[in-house]
């Protein structure tokens, strides 16, 4: 089906969209995060490439990824249509996680991301974070 709406109009509908608290994905971690009374973190910290999650003292940033926006290898499906969109659109989106990693490193923050499947797994991604963060691991 084409599209009702110009070129530009759809950019500027689509450019008013803001993704932020995202219950497929930071959601679950900052529930995760509350119920095993791991603290010290914040939803908003100002720093480059908007970290779902930053912890200050331990300077960690912490990113959920959606599983489809950047580009999992196990659970990415490019939908069938409009593929010369898409493709690009994802590995858009890869690199600007690898330029916002390497920004991030050099400002002296260590960089955690999470993609979504793996938040199937509580387990592993609390070990993950206790490791990250320097904590006692149960």
């Amino acid at each position: 089906m084409a599209d009702v709406l110009t070129k530009k109009k759809r950019s500027e509908v689509m450019a008013k969209i803001r993704g932020r608290g995202n219950k497929a994905t930071e959601a679950v971690l900052a529930k995760l995060l509350r119920l095993h009374k791991l603290t010290g973190w914040r939803r908003q910290a100002g720093l480059p490439g908007k970290p779902d999650f930053a912890f200050r003292q331990q300077r960690l940033a912490v990113f959920v990824d959606g599983c489809f926006w950047h580009g999992c290898a196990k659970h990415c499906r490019m939908p069938s249509s409009n593929q010369s969109y898409w493709r690009p659109k994802v590995a858009r989106n890869k690199t600007r996680d690898q330029l916002v990693t390497a920004k991030l490193r050099k400002c002296g923050w260590r960089v955690l991301r999470i993609l979504q499947h793996e938040l199937r797994h509580p387990d592993r991604v609390l070990f993950r974070l206790r490791k990250a963060l320097g904590l006692q691991i149960p």
